[in-house]
Formats: C-alpha cells, structure tokens, sequence
C-alpha cells in the first residue's frame, strides 16, 4: 500500500490493518473468520507503555503491551490493528486518544500471540 505521510520525525513504519466488511453466510455473520486489510503505512515512536494505564485497559504484563504515537489521520480506529516489526497488536481502547487539533494519535497496543 503507498498510502504515505510525512514522518514527523518519528522513526518507524508501522501497517494499519482494518476490518473488512461482514460477510453473512449459512452459519452466520463472519462464519468463515475476520478478514484484515491492509490501508496504509505510517511513520510513527514506539516504546514499551510505562506506568498502570497498560495493566488498568487490561494488560497481562506490561511489557508486551506498546505505546504507539503518530501523526493525526483518518486510517486508524480503536477498533484497528498495527503492525510493527512482523508482530500485529490490538489497540486497546481504553487507551486510544486521537487529537486532531494538536495533530497526534497515541494509543497502547498488545501483541496478538499466535500471529
């Protein structure tokens, strides 16, 4: 995907991933198993989330849980996934804060084992 934006002086790529849409069949809505595109690929810091916001959005152990911050755009969702380093994260949503005005999105995400 060549969805790009400027760095911003941030120093890694991370892939956003949303849902595709819902597929209904016989078994039901999503019967065959979500569906992840990726819409882009942004410049963005990620360090390991210090402090108990991680273990309070329900983290296991804080260290697998990243904090991610980047530059404001309209690809990303609490409900999406990142990709950074080969490893996919969910976005926990109790931690998502979007500022539009001040140009910046920072989020904590976990590592999704098994991915």
């Amino acid at each position: 995907m060549s969805t790009g934006f400027s760095s911003g002086m941030r120093g890694f790529r991370v892939k956003i991933l949303n849902r595709t849409d819902a597929v209904s069949n016989p078994y039901g809505l999503d019967a065959g198993g979500v569906k992840w595109e990726e819409v882009g690929e942004v410049w963005a810091d990620v360090t390991f989330a210090k402090g108990k916001a991680p273990m309070n959005a329900g983290a296991l152990d804080a260290y697998a849980v990243e904090m991610v911050r980047m530059n404001w755009n309209s690809l990303i969702s609490m409900r999406s996934r990142v990709v950074y380093n080969n490893t996919t994260y969910q976005i926990l949503p109790d931690t998502f804060h979007p500022d539009k005005q001040g140009n910046t999105i920072q989020f904590h995400c976990q590592a999704i084992i098994g991915k």
